[in-house]
């Protein structure tokens, strides 16, 4: 797909406006690097963003969690990368392995990220990708807004507990309020309440596992929230 072809434009446009999230490797808490940035510009745009970042999981970047990795199971739209073109190598692989054609998402090289190993795989698999453009640029250029904004968004995060009894404090955080530095304690699991819905992660499967017959998740989460959870998964 072609950022700057008319035909491309309108399409990558309404993948764009259409995905309530997106998903942004290697934003982590460097406040110089341009991933970071981009949380801030996009949000403005009314995207959740997710993101993802190995050493930083659980600390925030404007009100939304830091993901270490993406979870088994979680669906994501676009896929930005503001990665070395190695690194953004290995993330491709992973989302080829874990997705089909029909469930795969947009992949986005920020400039520099690109890798031709990458290009090649994503053009066999004949799934869409972008390419020597900014997102958040292209955003600006077309005045681009995210259609059904989800914000503000409710997210989870369960940690060991300080006492190092073997349990675990869960806390649901909002991102028009949050604000944390990386856990003191370790970290067992953060997401979204989506994350929460879709993730084949341990811990998430184990708190669907609580939900009342009547309860959704969201009522669950905060049901939940700030109570110890015993180490019986």
């Amino acid at each position: 797909m072609d950022s700057r072809d008319e035909a491309g434009i309108v399409r990558l446009k309404s993948i764009l406006s259409s995905a309530g999230v997106i998903h942004i490797y290697g934003a982590g808490l460097k406040t110089q690097r341009p991933a970071h940035s981009a949380v801030s510009e996009l949000k403005e745009r009314g995207w959740a963003i997710a993101p993802i970042h190995p050493n930083d999981g659980g600390a925030t970047i404007e009100g939304f969690p830091i993901r270490p990795k993406l979870d088994e199971g979680v669906l994501p739209k676009v896929v930005v990368l503001f990665l070395a073109p190695e690194r953004s190598r290995a993330v491709v692989r992973n989302l080829i392995i874990r997705y089909s054609k029909e469930e795969f998402p947009l992949v986005w090289f920020q400039l520099g990220a690109e890798d031709e190993q990458s290009r090649q795989a994503l053009q066999e698999m004949d799934v869409p990708f972008i390419e020597h453009d900014c997102l958040v640029r292209f955003a600006e250029r077309h005045s681009l807004k995210c259609s059904s904004s989800p914000l503000p968004q409710q997210w989870c995060l369960q940690t060991a507990s300080e006492d190092g009894d073997g349990c675990s404090v869960w806390s649901v955080h909002s991102s028009d309020s949050a604000s944390l530095s990386r856990p003191t304690q370790s970290l067992e699991w953060v997401g979204s309440l989506d994350d929460l819905t879709q993730s084949n992660h341990t811990i998430p499967r184990y708190i669907r596992s609580l939900k009342n017959n009547d309860e959704t998740l969201q009522a669950l989460a905060l049901r939940l929230s700030g109570q110890l959870l015993t180490e019986d998964r």
